[in-house]
């Protein structure tokens, strides 16, 4: 009799464990809008001048805004920003050489980045409850 119960309990944690709808595979992207993220991470305004895409991630070079017009005095340079967002939601931040963010952008660390699923198959958003 007690064989039969755990084999009962053991088909009812199994039950409850499988989703079907959960077998399909999604596609998981985090949006970000750079230049206010960095205003917030700076207080300065910053443009992207450039973006580069590798396998597992991709890089802006940015710079503030308006800095290479600007007239500058030749023992200073512009304020230069290097952002790395990898495609687990991870990022990395350098502004003039100097680290100024490294870690998650989908732990809420900021008001700028926002996470979206997608089915993979058909490409239609997934709206969460």
């Amino acid at each position: 009799m007690t064989e039969n119960n755990q084999h009962n309990a053991i088909d009812a944690g199994n039950t409850e464990l499988h989703h079907p709808e959960w077998d399909e595979p999604i596609v998981c992207r985090v949006e970000v809008d750079l230049p206010k993220w960095l205003r917030q991470l700076t207080g300065s305004d910053w443009e992207v001048y450039s973006e580069e895409e590798a396998e597992n991630c991709i890089s802006f070079a940015m710079r503030k805004n308006g800095a290479h017009t600007q007239k500058m005095p030749l023992n200073l340079t512009p304020s230069l920003a290097e952002v790395t967002l990898y495609h687990n939601g991870y990022a990395v931040v350098d502004v003039d050489g100097k680290s100024l963010f490294d870690g998650s952008l989908t732990s809420g660390g900021s008001d700028f980045a926002h996470l979206t699923y997608y089915h993979a198959d058909s490409g239609e958003k997934i709206t969460l409850n």
